[in-house]
């Protein structure tokens, strides 16, 4: 017996927003380099982001701002990433590890995220949980991940924090990274 397990659902602007959301044409304020007490000079950039804060978090109210990172379809990062252009470093990143990114995988009813998913931890936003319900229903529908591949992915933003650097590192055994 095969059981199915989905990897998205199409939810609308009604849907209580969760861990796993997709979030199209988000505004996301980047703070100035330098803060000058007297102005203030925000910009505000426009990004295709994910929510990566726990939905039990954001249901109980228990955080303020709701963390989310940028996603790209595998295609437009393969045009600036040579590695993601080969076979090897395609599967380097199916397999969870190439740091920082991790891959989800098409979604067949979803146009516009009609690609593999790249989803960027290197860079994290935090966005005013109020501001986002609101912008949310701005939106006739979102994509959603569904479980196991929402914890799938919480658990490699998790391992992406929690790495640690080592002064000295144990030196590799062979010139070949991976045997595929």
């Amino acid at each position: 017996m095969t059981i199915d397990y989905p990897w998205y659902s199409l939810i609308t602007s009604e849907d209580n927003i969760e861990q796993g959301d997709f979030i199209e044409e988000c505004p996301i304020i980047i703070p100035p380099k330098k803060l000058d007490q007297k102005k203030y000079n925000l910009d505000v950039k426009v990004f295709d982001v994910i929510i990566v804060s726990q939905s039990c978090d954001i249901e109980q109210d228990k955080i303020e701002y709701i963390l989310v990172c940028r996603f790209y379809p595998l295609s437009k990062i393969e045009k600036f990433n040579s590695l993601l252009k080969t076979a090897v470093g395609k599967e380097i990143l199916r397999r969870g590890n190439y740091n920082g990114l991790h891959l989800l995988n098409k979604c067949e009813f979803e146009e516009k995220i009609s690609d593999y998913i790249i989803v960027d931890f290197r860079n994290v936003y935090s966005i005013y949980k109020q501001f986002l319900f609101e912008f949310v229903k701005t939106k006739e529908k979102r994509l959603r991940l569904l479980s196991p591949y929402r914890e799938h992915l919480s658990q490699a933003f998790a391992r992406f924090f929690m790495r640690i650097g080592l002064p000295h590192d144990i030196p590799p055994f062979t010139d070949e990274i991976y045997n595929i």
